[in-house]
């Protein structure tokens, strides 16, 4: 077989190409199988046809394909990918490459035209940009996260609708700048930018949160992902960043963090409450006893200066364990409040002269008061007490002397703001120039027993009496302090409501009874610790009258049965299974108009009772206690006269 033969034979055999021959004018002169295979026509339809009816007629009309013979011819080769017509009408993507065929003296004979079908590479291409651009559409329609392409030396290439919203930045702003931009200044001189790329680099992937700045220099907490890209030869081409706004997330978790915190800090505090004020109730019975067993002793020993001075010593201890006890009452919120209008203005300049004698001549008080201020409510004397330590422990924290501002101003609350629900409020404030307190030690300053003076200068109750008197009257204590900046201390308590005076008639405002202040009475006294009742009934012995003796509300009932002259009860309130006010109830309904006297160590009384009965603090001493007796006795003796009149 000779060389054309077998060059024939080949030609032929060839399935995936469609090869054949044209004459110059673009007639088919050949055809072998991968033509009839791609195009459908047999040799006998197609042999003597023009090339062009492979062609499409958008195609045809452009002049396609005698501009391809014509390249051919005058290049020596024309190659092109496109639409191609089978036979069927059909159609089939085609990369077509024409090469002329010329004789020994360069004239055309013809051409040698060789067709690939394309159609599935060109499916999966088209698949490919179609994937690539629904993820182009998903990537810039996102808007909650900024994602955006860095190239290997953190070059922003491209910028979604997220990043544009987050950072601030159009696309045509920030596109060729470099990353770092969004970095702080401290970052950026850390180096973090560039420890990002590098960790993305080395591992894989960097992830990190921290402060962000936007296109206007506002700052913003954000999460950022930063991964590297790599080609299927594992060379670096740059890095996908993913950036999230998590400002509101982060200030959410940090406000819960926050009131986790307080509520702590509050039930830490209530429970160093409810301690305090059950060891200061105990304290307040021993001191009971031993205040008026002193009292009862100095009356009783022969006048020798020595035994008074030693007496005198005693007592003066024990009014001062008496007076720590009324403080811890105070933090715990146990005191008895007597609450009332008070011009803030009116007390303080009433109290200067006090004042200035307990703080020394090295200090300088200034006070600032508007011209109308509305009254405040609550305890005069607690306030009193409550400014006059605040005013103690600035003196304190100014040892080489200095100026005290008292002053006050009306706060009005829209809504419900650090416990202080909405309404006006008066802010009494004492402020210093002295030291000034660091945050860890302005977190514990209303703690009990908490100082930062030496041994023996300070109990650390001063600050958690004010404390707990500003709750109980409905307002709180606000300190406001840093080192070397000064203290100060503000007492917020509620507009005081106009109340109508109350005239006092003529007979009730006389000592009404003044017979039953000398003359000897009968008097049931109850309480559950024997030194107390052993305590009082000397006192009250010693004082004339004829006692009656109970330890429990169970018993009182018994023998206030049994003696019908009883003329006073006085009882305790902290009484086991019957307390102090159940008593008074049972008394009362069966003799409605007998004096009791609740004596007590702190306001532990539930809402709504004993309104009318007479309160005694413990501890009290014999004086107090004949007064108490005096004024329960003369408070009966006007209710009575008032239920008369209205009778």
């Amino acid at each position: 077989m000779s060389d054309d033969g077998r060059y024939r034979l080949l030609v032929d055999a060839v399935s995936d190409y469609a090869i054949y021959m044209l004459d110059p004018a673009g007639i088919v002169s050949s055809w072998n199988a991968g033509a009839r295979r791609f195009k459908g026509y047999e040799p006998s339809e197609i042999l003597g046809q023009h090339f062009s009816r492979f062609y499409t007629e958008e195609d045809r009309a452009s002049g396609l394909p005698e501009r391809a013979l014509r390249t051919a011819a005058s290049e020596g080769r024309f190659e092109h990918e496109g639409w191609r017509v089978k036979k069927d009408g059909s159609r089939f993507w085609a990369h077509v490459v024409i090469d002329p065929i010329r004789d020994p003296s360069g004239k055309i004979l013809g051409y040698a035209k060789v067709t690939r079908d394309l159609s599935e590479r060109k499916g999966a291409e088209e698949e490919l940009r179609r994937s690539e651009e629904r993820f182009r559409l998903l990537v810039q329609g996102v808007t909650d996260y900024a994602i955006y392409l860095l190239d290997p030396e953190g070059k922003v290439t491209n910028w979604n609708v997220g990043a544009e919203r987050i950072k601030g930045y159009l696309a045509e702003e920030i596109l060729g700048e470099h990353f770092s931009r969004f970095y702080t200044d401290e970052d950026r001189a850390a180096g973090l930018p560039q420890v990002a790329l590098d960790t993305a680099a080395r591992e894989g992937r960097f992830e990190r949160e921290g402060w962000r700045v936007r296109k206007d220099g506002t700052l913003f907490w954000a999460n950022v992902v930063v991964d590297a890209i790599r080609d299927e030869q594992g060379t670096l081409i740059g890095f996908a960043k993913v950036t999230r706004d998590m400002s509101e997330k982060r200030e959410a978790q940090r406000a819960l963090e926050l009131a986790q915190e307080a509520f702590f800090q509050s039930q830490k505090m209530e429970a160093v409450g409810r301690l305090t004020g059950g060891v200061a109730h105990d304290f307040n019975n021993l001191l009971m006893a031993v205040l008026g067993s002193l009292e009862l002793l100095r009356k009783r020993l022969p006048d020798d200066p020595k035994l008074t001075g030693l007496l005198d010593n005693a007592i003066q201890g024990a009014q001062r364990g008496a007076s720590l006890t009324k403080r811890m009452l105070a933090f715990a919120r146990r005191t008895e409040l007597n609450p009332e209008a008070i011009n803030i203005a009116s007390l303080v300049h009433g109290m200067a002269d006090l004042l200035q004698r307990s703080l020394g001549p090295s200090v300088h008080i200034e006070t600032r008061f508007p011209l109308s201020l509305p009254p405040a409510r609550a305890d005069a004397n607690q306030l009193e007490l409550a400014l006059l330590n605040l005013a103690v422990n600035a003196r304190d924290a100014m040892p080489g002397g200095g100026t005290i501002l008292i002053a006050a101003r009306v706060e009005r609350l829209l809504e419900q703001k650090d416990n202080l629900g909405p309404g006006r409020y008066v802010c009494l404030s004492v402020t210093d120039t002295g030291e000034g307190m660091d945050e860890e030690t302005l977190k514990h300053a209303t703690e009990p027993f908490f100082t930062t003076k030496g041994i023996g200068k300070g109990t650390g109750l001063g600050l958690s009496m004010v404390h707990g008197m500003s709750e109980q009257s409905g307002g709180r204590l606000v300190l406001k302090s840093a080192k070397g900046e000064g203290t100060t201390a503000e007492i917020w308590l509620p507009v005081a409501i106009p109340q109508p005076e109350r005239v006092l008639q003529s007979a009730e405002a006389s000592r009404l009874g003044s017979n039953d202040e000398t003359r000897s009475l009968v008097i049931l006294a109850v309480d559950d610790d024997a030194l107390v009742l052993m305590n009082t009934i000397a006192m009250l012995e010693d004082l004339g009258h004829t006692v009656f003796e109970a330890a429990s509300g169970k018993e009182a009932l018994d023998v206030f049965r049994r003696e019908k002259d009883i003329d006073v009860v006085i009882t305790d309130q902290a009484m086991p299974v019957m307390t102090g006010t159940q008593l008074a109830d049972a008394i009362r309904a069966e003799r409605r108009d007998l004096p009791i006297i609740l004596a007590t160590g702190f306001a532990e009384l539930p809402p709504n009772a004993g309104g009318d009965l007479f309160k005694l603090d413990k501890p009290f001493r014999q004086e107090e206690l004949a007064q108490a007796i005096t004024a329960a006795l003369q408070k009966e003796r006007g209710r009575r006269s008032r239920s008369a009149r209205t009778h």
